[in-house]
């Protein structure tokens, strides 16, 4: 178990460094595969060993080897951040067939967090192909690990929750955009896989966790009441919650 939970963090290490590309080039159209990873400042290809998720950064003290350029924190902190995600998957599901899927599923979450903090926008091109490829990984891991109940259970659940997100969505007006309606069947789908309970406190904990951020940014003057306010990253947060934990949480809710 314990290879398995270091395991995932040094994969989840390396997709960290490649979630940084795919959340810079995407909103602004650039592929992600062309060209090389340069400097912006002195457009200086970035060189392989500096490219370490991490430790290239440490090594280079922040700053680009060849121009001296300050590199942003970001790039380390977000290559952290999915390397700690990637082995508390592992650490919660265990030694599963879907635990790729899971690992896919937060991947693709974490660049969806990304790009609709920086453009306030959930694009179609990390959405799309993220969401199907997501779904066939957990319906093989689901077939392989015997789980048939608990995909449908997903399906179901992804179902539910992109309906309950277009019904807020049409009676606010606007107060949610489509891309949040359509990042539900993601999230609804992984998090209904655990438990019924995990879906219901995954959609319980994006609302509260969104209003207690807006409420956070409107009294720090952060944003202004007729700002648009990212809604995607507290419902992947809240996902992550309900699956992490959510069985538990209604236990002691309905205890």
């Amino acid at each position: 178990m314990t290879a398995l939970v270091v395991g995932g963090g040094f994969i989840g290490l390396l997709i960290g460094s490649f979630i940084n590309v795919v959340a810079y080039r995407v909103p602004s159209g650039i592929s992600v595969v062309t060209p090389p990873s340069a400097c912006p400042v002195c457009d200086h290809e970035v060189r392989a060993r500096d490219n370490i998720p991490v430790v290239g950064w440490l090594m280079l003290r922040g700053r680009c080897r060849d121009c001296n350029a300050p590199i942003s924190i970001r790039y380390p902190f977000v290559e952290a951040v999915t390397g700690g995600v990637f082995a508390a998957a592992a650490a919660v599901l265990g030694p599963v067939w879907v635990l790729p899927a899971y690992w896919w599923f937060c991947g693709v979450t974490i660049a969806l967090t990304l790009t609709d903090l920086d453009v306030k926008r959930i694009p179609n091109r990390i959405l799309y192909p993220g969401t199907v490829v997501a779904s066939a990984l957990l319906g093989g891991g689901a077939a392989l690990d015997g789980d048939f109940i608990r995909f449908g259970r997903a399906l179901i659940g992804g179902t539910g929750y992109f309906l309950l997100l277009l019904l807020v969505a049409l009676v606010a007006r606007g107060g949610f955009g489509f891309g949040d309606v359509k990042l539900a069947a993601l999230l609804g789908q992984f998090a209904a896989y655990r438990a019924w309970e995990s879906l219901f406190v995954g959609v319980f904990a994006a609302f509260v966790i969104g209003g207690l951020l807006s409420i956070l940014l409107l009294v720090t003057h952060r944003v202004g009441r007729k700002d648009a306010i990212p809604f995607g990253p507290s419902m992947v947060l809240g996902a992550y919650v309900g699956i992490a934990a959510g069985e538990a949480i209604a236990a002691w809710y309905l205890g």
